[in-house]
């Protein structure tokens, strides 16, 4: 029993997730391939992936939506929790990492699963809501620049069903949004989302110190 969270040393760490992260090979791969690029920490943790798949099944996800594919993790670790006949539409713009992204899911041959959409993705969410796919997701997971994480939102929310969820990533942010001092767009961007959300009555919401810390938004 405890009153607080519990802090993790590497060793602590290393110990969760033996017993309890159980990767595909595929997606072990391409962590490998992914920590030899420059921007590798923007990639999320094997832990956080293995409770994003969690909650796709919890919430029997059919839908799915990915904002900021990077190499593609976690579109891959969604895709393969998905039915058959599931769907992420992932959102990103460069195409250098895409293609990475793109290699991995057909390796772990779930691309039929994957729509890929390069473009700014406030671009793909708009073409969806005006395409009329309001309330057609049931998951969406915004991993992308910061500074746009209230529109991702918004958007994402008129996209999914009620009672289906909007991940957030980094909303912890190293722990910069603690510091005052910090005036960097992005620092500010997070403060302020996290502001707006803890009082955004469309949602119930829980924040959540896995990776970078993870905020779930579950659709009222």
């Amino acid at each position: 029993m405890s009153s607080s969270t519990i802090g993790l040393d590497q060793n602590l760490r290393e110990y969760l997730l033996n017993v309890s992260v159980k990767e595909h090979d595929v997606l072990k791969t391409l962590r490998k391939e992914t920590i030899k690029l420059n921007e590798y920490q923007m990639q999320i943790s094997p832990e956080q992936g293995s409770f994003l798949s969690f909650l796709i099944n919890i919430i029997n996800a059919k839908r799915t939506i990915d904002i900021g594919v990077f190499t593609g993790y976690s579109s891959l670790v969604v895709a393969l929790a998905l039915p058959d006949d599931g769907l992420v539409t992932a959102c990103d713009t460069n195409t250098d990492w895409t293609n990475i992204a793109q290699e991995h899911w057909k390796m772990a041959e779930i691309d039929h699963k994957v729509d890929l959409c390069i473009a700014p993705a406030t671009q793909t969410l708009d073409t969806l809501i005006s395409e009329g796919f309001e309330g057609f997701y049931d998951f969406s997971f915004i991993d992308a620049d910061k500074i746009n994480y209230q529109k991702y939102f918004d958007k994402s929310l008129k996209l999914i069903r009620t009672g289906g969820i909007i991940a957030i990533d980094n909303v912890l942010w190293s722990g910069r949004v603690t510091d005052d001092s910090d005036s960097d767009p992005a620092t500010r961007a997070i403060k302020e989302f996290n502001k707006q959300l803890y009082k955004d009555k469309r949602v119930d919401i829980s924040m959540i110190p896995i990776g970078d810390g993870l905020t779930l938004a579950r659709k009222l």
